[in-house]
């Protein structure tokens, strides 16, 4: 399974990027995504993920104002559309899939098993 992830770039504070994840190789009948985030020096954070049932959860919850995460099935793309962009967005940006049995399991970060290259998100002030 690859996945490769795109969409980063440099933008001014209150822009917008809208990162994507195509996911190939050997695909699953149901998976679940993430999108994560790290910081040179910093642990790696959990900002968003989609179950296989279509349900999402971000963290913080608060998150969701600003960043949305979508999937289109049809071209096994994850999206992650992020608005009023902050410095402190800063990061490179990973998504990774898990493949799941029940539609809407969500799994712990640690579980997730396939990842993207990382793409860097660079906001300027």
């Amino acid at each position: 399974v690859q996945l490769q992830a795109s969409g980063g770039g440099l933008v001014q504070a209150g822009g917008s990027l809208n990162l994507s994840c195509a996911v190939s190789g050997r695909t699953f009948s149901s998976y679940a995504t993430g999108w994560f985030r790290q910081v040179p020096g910093k642990e790696r954070e959990l900002l968003a993920t989609m179950r296989w049932s279509g349900r999402t959860t971000y963290y913080p919850d608060s998150l969701k104002a600003r960043f949305t995460i979508s999937r289109d099935n049809a071209k096994n793309t994850v999206y992650l559309q992020m608005n009023s962009l902050k410095p402190e967005d800063t990061a490179v940006y990973y998504c990774a899939v898990d493949q799941v049995f029940y539609s809407d399991y969500e799994p712990s970060p640690w579980e997730y098993e396939y990842w993207g290259q990382g793409t860097l998100v660079t906001v300027s002030s």
